[in-house]
């Protein structure tokens, strides 16, 4: 725990190349992302899930400039600022295998409107089709309230920084199949998909933990400033 703070505290005011901002601009009813706050006991401890992140050499270009679901083997999980390729200062990175390359599915753990926190919920849900495939699987929705009757009335825990970085690397398991709902604006960004969260336009994003399981677990994200 104490190695990952260090590394957060040292790099955090570095910058990484220029990426379509991920942090939920676009309506009222999406939020932004990044916060601070007190270390949670399994970032921490960390590194191992992070030291076999990707060279930038390894990053491939699979995703297009679509909302889609990322069907891909875990690579590595990057907690803020960790001394990886391309490091964030308030975003998990999950590194998935596709198609021979490495995708990075870049998650918001901060809020940079209001309050910095975020909210985050866990349910389990069937995977919508299609089946689980290696990919990225594009003409897809996704909506909180119509598809789960999930809404901000309730059951969701207000994490901050440390908190949910450290909830995604536990949560996450390295080598095993991860599915991720997420936007990219493709181009020169094919590596990387972003608004892992709630969004308008039946764009919401979402983790799914053991897709290819009978019980698959999901992970959902919102930020305070929003109300469906």
């Amino acid at each position: 725990m104490k190695r990952w703070l260090s590394v957060f505290m040292a790099f955090a005011a570095c910058s990484a190349p220029m990426e379509p901002l991920d942090a939920g601009l676009e309506l009222p009813d999406a939020g932004e992302v990044s916060d601070a706050g007190e270390p949670d006991a399994g970032v921490l401890d960390a590194g191992t899930k992070a030291d076999n992140c990707a060279l930038e050499n390894e990053f491939g270009s699979a995703f297009t400039n679509a909302f889609g679901r990322a069907d891909g083997t875990v690579v590595a999980v990057v907690p803020p600022a960790w001394p990886c390729a391309f490091p964030n200062s308030d975003h998990v990175v999950i590194q998935v295998s596709i198609d021979g390359g490495v995708q990075r599915l870049v998650v918001n753990v901060k809020s940079d409107f209001g309050n910095p926190n975020v909210f985050m919920r866990e349910l389990n849900a069937p995977l919508p089709a299609p089946a689980y495939g290696e990919g990225w699987h594009t003409g897809l929705q996704l909506d909180y309230p119509t598809d789960f009757d999930v809404h901000t009335d309730g059951g969701w825990d207000e994490v901050n920084l440390e908190q949910a970085s450290a909830r995604l690397y536990d949560a996450i398991t390295i080598g095993a199949p991860l599915s991720v709902y997420a936007q990219s604006s493709g181009g020169s960004f094919a590596m990387s998909a972003h608004k892992v969260h709630r969004n308008s336009g039946r764009k919401d994003g979402a983790i799914v933990i053991d897709p290819t399981g009978p019980n698959p677990k999901w992970l959902l994200f919102r930020f305070g400033n929003q109300s469906f």
